[in-house]
């Protein structure tokens, strides 16, 4: 039986935090209340999340013996077959939890959601569509906080929430062997675009929008460009993996006031308020559990 401290790690718990503003974003562009809902759809994304981390590493269980020999399962701290069964039941749960907060709406995006998870962990990490993929994944889960039927409405935060989602797989795949200032430029320009699509959603909602809320807003979105881009700027100084790790690190951690900007661009500042304060809760566990 795994510890406790084993199965945090092994689903990077504190990045779980970076996971219901995607749906709060779909749910604030499609103009629906978030409420219980929304709060449940959330905690179906959760779980989907949850099993990806539990998926992925189980999938690299033999790579990581060489290269993360400090994770759960390498260590031998969490056996592959609970690994397996984690991931397999988060994502029963994620499917059956979308079901009951938004029926059918909520579930036909959930069930591609869930596809995208499973088949970025077990085919696609390791080849190049592996970072268009998981930008995929992410995209679908600010979509499912929408729903079928609002999907267009919610489609630019999707657009958002996958060019930053881009940028920090990219920079990802330099966590072991570090990145050449090529990569910290490329997702430099991920991320600008990120930013840069945050302010155009929020130019689209200028008319219903008060003026404060868009100043909140567009602050949201210079907190997210300070801090991610101030640690790609670091790894295009020094491109060791150490420094690779913590900007994905700050990456997964900036996605927060990326998504309360688009929620309160959308007219939904009371809601943007919780995703913008669970980014400082998260860094400070993410010192203790690594959220990558």
């Amino acid at each position: 039986m795994a510890d406790t401290r084993a199965l945090v790690e092994l689903l990077r718990a504190p990045a779980a935090f970076s996971v219901p503003g995607d749906v709060f974003a779909g749910a604030a562009a499609a103009g629906r209340p978030i409420g219980a809902r929304a709060c449940g759809t959330a905690a179906a994304s959760v779980c989907l999340y949850w099993a990806g981390m539990a998926l992925n590493d189980h999938a690299d269980r033999f790579v990581d013996v060489f290269e993360r020999p400090e994770r759960p399962l390498p260590s031998g701290r969490v056996r592959p077959g609970t690994a397996l069964a984690i991931a397999g039941g988060l994502t029963a749960a994620g499917l059956g939890i979308a079901a009951l907060s938004g029926g059918v709406r909520t579930l036909t995006v959930a069930v591609p959601l869930a596809a995208a998870v499973w088949g970025y962990d077990l085919a696609y990490k390791d080849r190049t569509c592996g970072p268009a993929v998981m930008a995929a994944a992410r995209s679908l889960d600010v979509l499912m906080g929408a729903g079928v039927g609002a999907l267009r409405a919610a489609a630019p935060a999707a657009a958002v929430v996958g060019a930053h989602t881009l940028a920090v797989t990219v920079l990802s795949r330099g966590e072991v062997h570090g990145a050449s200032r090529r990569v910290a430029a490329t997702t430099a320009a991920l991320s600008g675009t990120a930013a840069g699509g945050a302010l155009a959603v929020l130019g689209r909602g200028r008319r219903s929008t008060p003026r404060p809320q868009r100043a909140f807003a567009a602050a949201l979105a210079g907190l997210y460009t300070w801090r991610f881009g101030g640690a790609q700027a670091a790894v295009a100084r020094d491109g060791r993996a150490d420094v690779v790790r913590k900007a994905v690190g700050a990456g997964i951690m900036s996605l927060m006031p990326l998504q309360a900007s688009l929620i309160a661009g959308r007219g939904e500042p009371l809601a943007a308020l919780p995703i913008a304060a669970a980014g400082p809760l998260a860094r400070r566990l993410a010192r203790t559990v690594s959220p990558t």
